[in-house]
């Protein structure tokens, strides 16, 4: 069977801020239509990997490549990122009052995919079966960006801005965090209509299995001290979830791998 080229390659990344180390070699590699997720402690790199992806100017990179599509991340702004595929969404995303959710979404479109791809039948056929989807009402489109939205509201619409703009790579920053069971499955079905049989892949954030139960990753990666430490599939999750950290961290050591 012929393997896919990767659509992200990440080899060898080390890198840090303010003089202090904290990914120490991270390899990752997701082929297109898959969704890899990250777990880990808090502290243990998770958010910088995602910020490092999408440029973050405050992070130091020591070492390492980052590729999407062949294009070396590395090398380009942000902004550059983003119009070349890449999408972060934020774990706590910022309100802005004044600026309506209808004409975010339609200028944001025409500036990552183009001005015809915000015009039409086609967006507006887009638009309303995303939020279906998601079973967000027409009237969300009157409100203003995150102004007074709920948490779950705020997930919703980071999700609803991930299948609109149609990223290459999605990084998905704890977007399960705050929801209840009924919001991560809407989440979870979002994720997979924008991601699974296409020529995009997705890193999801996470800190628990509830939402992986429902995306199913192809691949879980295990972040401690700025290293991956195992890699599995959604099955590794809920072995974390029942035995936790010092049980993964102590079957290492017993196999002699760290």
């Amino acid at each position: 069977m012929e393997s896919k080229t990767p659509l992200l390659e990440i080899v060898n990344l080390h890198a840090g801020i303010e003089n202090n180390k904290i990914l120490n070699g991270i390899n990752i590699e997701i082929g297109p239509g898959e969704i890899h997720a990250i777990m880990g402690r808090n502290g243990s790199g998770k958010t910088t990997t995602a910020n490092i992806i999408m440029g973050h100017p405050d992070f130091d990179i020591e070492e390492g490549k980052i590729n999407l599509n062949g294009i070396n991340l590395l090398e380009l702004e942000p902004w550059e990122r983003a119009k070349n595929g890449v999408f972060l969404s934020f774990q706590y995303p910022q309100a802005v009052p004044g600026l309506q959710v209808g004409n975010f979404l339609k200028k944001s479109v025409a500036s990552i995919r183009g001005a015809d791809a915000a015009k039409g039948v086609n967006f507006r056929g887009l638009l309303k079966d995303s939020m279906k989807e998601l079973n967000m009402p027409s009237s969300f489109l009157s409100r203003y960006v995150n102004d007074g939205f709920s948490g779950g509201e705020k997930k919703r619409f980071e999700i609803l801005q991930m299948m609109l703009l149609q990223p290459k790579l999605a990084i998905l920053d704890e977007t399960d965090s705050g929801l209840d069971i009924d919001g991560i499955k809407t989440v979870a079905t979002g994720i997979n209509s924008a991601i699974r049989g296409t020529d995009s892949g997705a890193l999801i954030i996470t800190h628990y299995s509830r939402i992986l139960d429902h995306v199913k990753p192809d691949k879980i990666h295990v972040l401690i001290d700025g290293k991956i430490v195992a890699t599995g599939d959604a099955s590794l999750a809920n072995d974390l979830e029942e035995n936790g950290y010092d049980w993964l961290e102590n079957k290492i050591k017993s196999e002699g791998e760290v």
